[in-house]
């Protein structure tokens, strides 16, 4: 079957499906296969539970009249969801970067919901499946799309821009991550300026960070930028902090401060990519004010919790170097007392993993801390003063056996570490 004949089905059954348990009466189930399941095997079971179709690439698995069969999946799905990209005459704003993607997805998400009806990437379904899935969410009344993009290897947004055409883009930021797909910083900047790459040769517009100098060099030849930051931009302002949240105090084009209950100046720029769309796509700023103080992080990034005593900055969904000096550099200058961090070991270093990890405990070493705890294999041979366990299982155990009270915590790791564990032993 082609795309167009299959984006007929697709219109009469405008849900799509890629695992079973979520499956709903009428939805096409998309039968991907990974590195340990053949997804064929799961079509017959998607058609029990209600699905309208099965899509599969192995005639082994075809039912009559319910199964539509390819010659690959996913391509599939990709093909199908450019072709329904291809429906819209709207914006489409892709994020990428190495930290920040999802907080500033969401930010623009929120402020521009004021005014437009909007589709963005739920959660961080930003990878070869989820851009798909998410572009085939987008229903006909969308007037702005905002497609959150990750990468951990060359070629890899190149292949993202190719199926969600964006007509805008921005690059929060390129730090030390996913050094071992990327090999190296210049890698990760090279990688991650494929959206850049797309969006000059198709005359489409950029956010620009103008506090960072080498996003100017990247987007050399673009002749549509909007450039934010804290000096010398269209859209300026500086990060003021109010507690342990920081607080936006625009400048241009006009004065005014936008308050957040997000953690940290590492959010400043987060915050006026934000500003910097809405103002861009005619938001009154009234109304971006009213969208940003309402945001409030979830799902482990950046979010203030209280547990009895203790009071809590949970930022465990992802860690890098550069996201990690940020976080303790942060904490360790507001005025909370009794400041205690616990950190999880960074994934995907690669040959740069012991380096690293010895330049992170370099750091706490500078700070005054009332206790620190390390988490991973990664800090093991690493000479410290701090207490070590392997994992963050042993970690919460010890944790709950020796609770803290009254203590201001950082909690801070990559994803593959679980930190999130320790805070719920507290």
């Amino acid at each position: 079957m082609d795309i167009a004949s299959l984006y007929k089905l697709y219109l009469e059954n405008p849900c799509v499906q890629t695992d079973t348990r979520k499956l709903k009466q009428g939805d096409i189930f998309f039968a991907l296969s990974g590195a340990n399941f053949d997804g064929n095997e799961f079509a017959a079971k998607a058609i029990e539970l209600g699905a309208k179709y099965a899509v599969i690439d192995n005639p082994k698995f075809v039912i009559k009249g319910s199964t539509i069969l390819v010659e690959n999946v996913l391509d599939c799905l990709q093909q199908l969801a450019k072709f329904h990209r291809t429906q819209f005459n709207i914006p489409f704003i892709a994020i990428t970067g190495s930290n920040g993607k999802t907080t500033t997805k969401e930010l623009i998400a929120a402020v521009l919901r004021e005014k437009y009806v909007t589709c963005a990437t739920e959660g961080n379904f930003n990878n070869h499946i989820g851009i798909p899935l998410t572009l085939l969410k987008i229903k006909t009344d969308a007037q702005i799309a905002i497609i959150e993009m990750g990468a951990n290897h060359q070629h890899e947004i190149e292949g993202y821009c190719k199926i969600a055409l964006p007509t805008h883009g921005i690059i929060t930021n390129c730090g030390k991550a996913h050094i071992e797909g990327f090999g190296g910083i210049e890698g990760v900047r090279k990688g991650k300026g494929e959206l850049f790459d797309y969006l000059r040769a198709t005359k489409g517009t950029i956010f620009r960070n103008k506090d960072l100098d080498y996003l100017a060099d990247m987007a050399k030849g673009i002749d549509s930028q909007i450039t934010y930051g804290s000096a010398n931009a269209f859209y300026t302002g500086h990060p003021v902090m109010n507690d342990v949240f920081v607080d936006v105090a625009l400048s241009a084009p006009e004065n005014v401060i936008m308050s957040t209950h997000l953690v940290g100046t590492y959010n400043f720029p987060n915050v006026m990519v934000a500003i910097a769309v809405g103002l861009h796509f005619g938001v009154d700023i009234l109304a971006i004010k009213k969208a940003l103080i309402a945001y409030e992080p979830d799902n482990s990034r950046s979010q203030l919790l209280q547990k009895g005593t203790n009071k809590i900055i949970l930022d465990a969904y992802n860690a890098n170097p550069s996201s990690m000096k940020e976080a303790i550099q942060n904490f360790a200058t507001t005025d909370m007392p009794a400041k205690t961090i616990w950190l999880g070991g960074m994934k995907e270093m690669g040959a740069d993993e012991e380096k690293e990890h010895k330049e992170l405990v370099a750091l706490i070493d500078k700070y005054q801390w009332d206790s620190v705890i390390l988490v991973g294999k990664e800090f093991k041979n690493i000479p410290n003063k701090y207490v070590w366990f392997d994992n963050s299982t042993e970690a919460a155990a010890f944790i709950k056996s020796n609770p803290p009270t009254h203590k201001s915590i950082l909690i801070k790791g990559s994803r593959g570490s679980r930190m999130e564990l320790m805070e719920g032993a507290i």
